[in-house]
């Protein structure tokens, strides 16, 4: 039987793209769901293209109801993927899935982390700061921005006359080539259910 990937998106979804692509096909695993806190994000028209179920919710249903940890349950799901997904995960989430929630960061962590720091604010504070080298990190996902235990690192140089943009595509080459190997990776280890599961009702604020 298929593993089953959720994917959580808050823009464009290029990454999200990229993993439903490698997975289109896969003996291991697929991509069974889409979510975004974001009812026009291009994400929802990539999933709708691989034929992939969507869901849009809001931060209410998020952060004060079980409406997210309840579709991740009956879906099946064996591991949360965060592609530009920029909310704090609630903590009642990440409990139910221990070491089965990761994210991708455009820097090298812990450098150029928590809340604030993504896309363009990563590549701008890179080059202000002279960097020589940047990239990205895959890394568990906890209760704090960009926290977690760090899966893999790859590297590309910073150059001189760098822009963010020129920047980004060298990062976002990065992306699309290791997160869907790293998720491959890690889905082999991987069975349902992923331990004990909190379907308690949520009391976190939202952050």
């Amino acid at each position: 039987m298929k593993k089953k990937i959720a994917i959580f998106a808050s823009g464009s979804g290029t990454n999200a793209e990229k993993i439903m692509s490698h997975f289109q096909d896969h003996e291991l695993g697929e991509v069974a769901l889409v979510l975004s806190n974001k009812p026009d994000a291009f994400v929802l028209e990539r999933a709708r293209k691989f034929n992939v179920p969507a869901h849009v919710f809001d931060r209410e249903r998020f952060y004060n109801s079980t409406e997210i940890l309840d579709l991740m349950i009956d879906a099946g799901i064996s591991l949360i993927v965060l592609a530009g997904f920029l909310w704090l995960v609630p903590a009642d989430l990440i409990r139910a899935f221990p070491n089965r929630m990761i994210n991708i960061h455009p820097a090298l962590l812990p450098k150029y982390g928590g809340k604030g720091m993504y896309g363009r604010y990563v590549h701008e504070a890179v080059i202000n700061n002279k960097e020589k080298e940047s990239g990205i990190s895959i890394h568990y996902v906890n209760e704090v921005y960009d926290d977690g235990k760090i899966i893999r690192q790859e590297k590309c140089e910073v150059k001189p006359d760098d822009t963010p943009e020129s920047l980004a595509q060298r990062i976002h080459l990065l992306e699309h080539r290791y997160y869907p190997l790293v998720i491959e990776e890690l889905l082999q280890g991987l069975d349902w259910p992923p331990g004990s599961l909190n379907r308690e009702k949520k009391s976190d604020p939202a952050p």
